[in-house]
């Protein structure tokens, strides 16, 4: 009998250089502020300065309007904001006993990576269909007062992301209860958080965009919003799926997101720079679609209101 162990370390390109590369992104991104601003400087065009400065004209009724949505949600509630805080508990304690007695699952401190999924999905499903009827629910003042129409959108995902603040909460408490140890990386997790926001807002433009022509949408986004969590390694370990169905998780801009959140959180690491860089042009990207498509038939809604 011939017993023996080896170890060693496989060094990957982009984690030997970790640090060079991240501030070369950060480089990137503060160059492009600084084009932006000249050019807003020079008074040339800009979108993402006159964006910028809408909000801050209209941020009172900014503000009246999250403090609408979010009261409306609870309004005549015993528990009121206190459901933001009880939900995910109870919807991650289900299916951690469906998944954990009835179909026996594997994953290591299942609690905790089902809560986050739970909450990151919750707030997913929520944002997005708020964002759905903002322009229908905002006919009203769309059609007697004149505002940028992107703010009902953005307004409906802010007061989502309400929701999702207290729902961090129980997730730490879970996550503290069942023995994780919260290290450094845990605090990059708020970056995964925060492009799931950013995408979720290009998604609720274009949803309301394509609400106010065919009203059937919000009915196939019921249908299109099951099928995605189902899609999504919510309460399941990525690893049971075949290997003809992995391109469905490739292509899925959820499960990146969840995906490395819940490695920061729970293994206590940091991805590749490369993956933060994908995430955030995933979240970019749906947000551009949105708000082309929004634009480009905004000045049309009062039509079809």
């Amino acid at each position: 009998m011939l017993c023996f162990s080896a170890e060693g370390t496989d060094n990957i390109w982009t984690g030997l250089h970790y640090w060079p590369i991240s501030a070369g992104m950060g480089l990137l991104l503060s160059l492009l502020l600084l084009v932006v601003w000249f050019r807003w400087h020079y008074g040339k065009h800009s979108y993402i300065v006159n964006a910028l400065v809408a909000m801050k004209k209209y941020r009172f009724l900014i503000q009246q309007l999250v403090n609408r949505d979010f009261k409306a949600k609870y309004k005549r509630s015993i528990l009121g904001v206190f459901w933001s805080f009880l939900n995910p508990l109870l919807m991650m304690m289900v299916q951690y006993f469906v998944f954990s007695t009835i179909f026996k699952s594997d994953v290591p401190n299942f609690a905790a990576y089902l809560i986050i999924g739970t909450v990151m999905f919750n707030f997913f499903s929520e944002s997005c269909s708020m964002t759905l009827g903002s322009i229908l629910g905002n006919a009203g003042l769309i059609t007697k007062v004149y505002m940028p129409k992107y703010i009902y959108p953005l307004t409906r995902t802010m007061s989502s992301m309400v929701n999702l603040v207290i729902s961090l909460l129980p997730l730490m408490i879970v996550c503290l209860a069942t023995g994780v140890q919260f290290r450094k990386a845990t605090v990059l997790a708020l970056y995964f958080f925060i492009c799931l926001v950013i995408f979720c807002l290009g998604l609720g433009m274009l949803l309301a965009t394509s609400m106010v022509f065919f009203r059937d949408t919000q009915f196939l986004w019921g249908v299109l919003s099951m099928m995605w969590m189902y899609a999504t390694p919510i309460f399941y370990p990525e690893k049971i799926l075949p290997d003809n169905l992995r391109l469905v998780l490739q292509i899925n801009p959820l499960y990146h997101f969840l995906k490395n959140a819940r490695m920061c959180i729970l293994e206590g690491i940091s991805p590749e720079p490369v993956i933060y860089f994908q995430c955030l042009m995933i979240a970019f990207a749906m947000l551009l679609v949105g708000a082309v498509v929004f634009y480009k038939n905004q000045d049309k809604f009062v039509l079809y209101l």
